[in-house]
């Protein structure tokens, strides 16, 4: 009998130190983030739904509704599997019946199911298009985008929501989402609701990055719907901001982390700017046939990137989650199926996929990103 009470008191004694040492070491993980996890961040091009991919998603759905779905399918493999992804939402969402393509976008809300059910968490809504139905449109969007559990950024219904941060979670990391768009194509805010749309001003950007940093955010992602529409290299306006956004600091470290750039329909180089990544351009994710600047169809506008990168905790307190693996995924909208290719994973697509996973491909190292690392993903 002693001897099993001896027993018994020397399995609880390891026990007890088992849970001891479990405690210390949670305390030890809480104080040094570098024993947190990293964490992987895909972000992708526009979703600008014309009038053809809304009636694709109808057919997509058996005349019930709109299934946006199935387009969606080529990108879910890369989407689904990140631990945060991030959309950008050009257009806004009409009255149910009432939607409409180029010029004057309202889509169907079912988009925002599906991209939640792709696997987005989170998307950007400030574009050249955000006031395309007025403050109304907006309101309707970002109740869709609630309802579907996908986090928005860029567009506001209130003074308030203008003023909050959208954080969300990625692993051991807070992730603040800001977006900004260079203008809406000429239509004045709504009156009396400055707040509607955020557009682009660096003093501000600056400002709100470090608000984030301020409100707990240790990663902050800027997307930014600028540049000049069918251009393959980034404009000044692009490469004069990304400059300052990516030289401004806030408590010892860099005040932005990532920046996310949409709006010119083709995809455009990436670089590392002042340490930082920068997107110039991604591309449109989904639309339909497209036609530039001349009036001639361009193809390069269902061409579009997914941006992938891999981030690490710090090394020390208060240090910056670092980005230890960049890649970019290259993809094609094909506009007859009214699906997603990935073109690294379309191996038996023939020579002409071929050609243009490496257009793509030549366009983003075209600023030299190679040699900082970035590499081609599948």
């Amino acid at each position: 009998m002693i001897a099993r009470r001896q027993q018994v008191a020397l399995v609880l004694t390891a026990v007890l130190a088992a849970a001891a040492a479990c405690q210390n070491h949670e305390r030890q993980d809480s104080k040094h983030p570098a024993a947190a996890r990293g964490f992987t961040l895909v972000a992708s091009g526009d979703v600008l739904p014309h009038t053809s991919v809304i009636d694709r998603a109808a057919a997509d759905a058996a005349g019930i509704g709109y299934d946006f779905r199935p387009m969606l399918s080529g990108a879910e493999p890369v989407v689904s599997q990140a631990d945060l992804a991030l959309c950008q939402m050009e257009t806004v969402y009409g009255v149910e019946g009432d939607y409409s393509g180029y010029p004057t976008f309202k889509s169907p809300r079912q988009i925002a199911r599906a991209l939640a059910e792709t696997g987005y968490d989170g998307c950007s809504t400030a574009s050249n298009h955000s006031l395309d139905d007025g403050a109304d449109g907006i309101h309707r969007t970002l109740a869709a985008m609630d309802e579907a559990g996908l986090r928005h950024a860029g567009t506001a219904r209130t003074p308030a929501e203008a003023r909050s941060v959208t954080i969300m979670k990625a692993g051991a990391a807070k992730v603040a989402h800001l977006a900004y768009t260079l203008g809406t194509n000429g239509i004045a805010l709504p009156s009396g609701e400055p707040w509607a749309v955020n557009l682009i001003d660096p003093d501000r950007m600056i400002a709100d990055a470090r608000a984030a940093r301020r409100a707990g955010a240790d990663v902050v992602v800027v997307s930014v719907h600028w540049g000049t529409e069918w251009q393959d290299a980034p404009d000044q306006q692009q490469l004069t901001l990304a400059r300052r956004l990516t030289a401004a600091t806030t408590g010892g470290r860099p005040a932005v982390d990532l920046v996310l750039g949409t709006h010119a329909h083709v995809p455009q180089a990436y670089e590392k700017v002042n340490g930082t990544w920068v997107l110039y351009g991604m591309g449109d994710q989904i639309a339909g046939e497209m036609y530039n600047d001349q009036g001639a169809r361009d193809d390069r506008g269902n061409e579009s990137t997914i941006g992938r990168f891999t981030f690490a905790p710090p090394t020390h307190p208060g240090g910056r989650w670092r980005v230890t693996k960049a890649e970019f995924i290259p993809q094609w909208y094909d506009v007859d199926a009214g699906r997603i290719v990935n073109l690294n994973r379309a191996i038996d697509g023939g020579a002409d996929l071929g050609e243009l996973r490496d257009r793509i491909r030549d366009v983003v190292l075209s600023r030299g990103a190679a040699k900082d690392g970035l590499v081609m993903g599948e």
